[in-house]
Formats: structure tokens, sequence, C-alpha cells
């Protein structure tokens, strides 16, 4: 079983993740343009230029992916709350990106991977995941004395 220490340390680390490529993948939308994502991309939705999703990408999940992050390596009572809001962020973003511009890539996937990751390592650190994945207290301290 993993300690909740290394499971933190591990929600830490997507959530850095997560962070540090919100903001690359905002700065490509806000400053090239997309970054090399066609334009046609956006037809029909309500974005003529990416500036928009990219202030969005930027500001609100790579914003959220950092509070997260910073809340808990501060240790902060809010901090699994802040990584939720993230996780739960990046699985937002990702269904509203393929809404908008129906076209699939494979990093869509990678990324809500990482947000689902995220919100599983809530759970786990709250105590709320089944007994295979985690040992129930009671069981733990009496095989300990053993």
């Amino acid at each position: 079983m993993i300690s909740d220490t290394v499971t933190r340390r591990i929600l830490v680390g997507l959530l850095a993740f997560g962070a540090v490529s919100s903001f690359g993948g905002a700065a490509l939308a806000i400053f090239f343009g997309g970054g090399g994502v066609p334009p046609e991309y956006l037809d029909g939705s309500p974005f003529t230029s990416f500036l928009v999703p990219g202030l969005v990408l930027g500001i609100i999940v790579g914003g959220t992916q950092l509070a997260g992050a910073v809340g808990l390596l501060l240790r902060s009572q809010a901090g699994l709350l802040l990584a939720a809001i993230a996780g739960f962020g990046m699985i937002v973003w990702i269904f509203v990106e393929l809404a908008i511009i129906r076209e699939y890539s494979w990093l869509q996937t990678a990324y809500l991977t990482v947000g689902i990751a995220e919100l599983v390592l809530v759970l786990a650190l709250l105590g709320i995941t089944p007994a295979i994945a985690r040992p129930a207290r009671g069981r733990r301290a009496s095989t300990e004395s053993r």
C-alpha cells in the first residue's frame, strides 16, 4: 500500500505538471495563435481566435492546478479542496475542448487521465477508496500489532 506521504507527493507532482503544461498551452494559444492548432477548429464556436480559450486555460485551469499544488505543499486546510477543484477543472476543460473543436488528440486522453488521477488521489487522501486499494484502518492496526 502507498503511504499518505507518497500519495500526497504524487498528487503535488501531477498538479505541478498540470500547472506548467496549462501555462505552456496558454502561451502557445495566446502568443502563437494556437501553437499549430488549425484556426478552423474554432469554426462554429463562440471564439474567433485562441485568445479567450488560452486565457481560460492559463488562468483557470493552470491557476487551480498551481493553487492545489501550493495548498498541499503548505499543508493548508484548503489544499485537498483546491486539488479536487483542479482535477475536476481539468476534466471539464477536456470535455468542453472536445465539444468545441470536435477533433480528437491523444493529449486529450492524457490530460483527462491526469484530472481523473488527481481526483482519485484526493479521495485516497480522504480515506475514500475501495478496500482493495487501501487497507481498512482497523485491519491495518491489527496486522501491525502481530
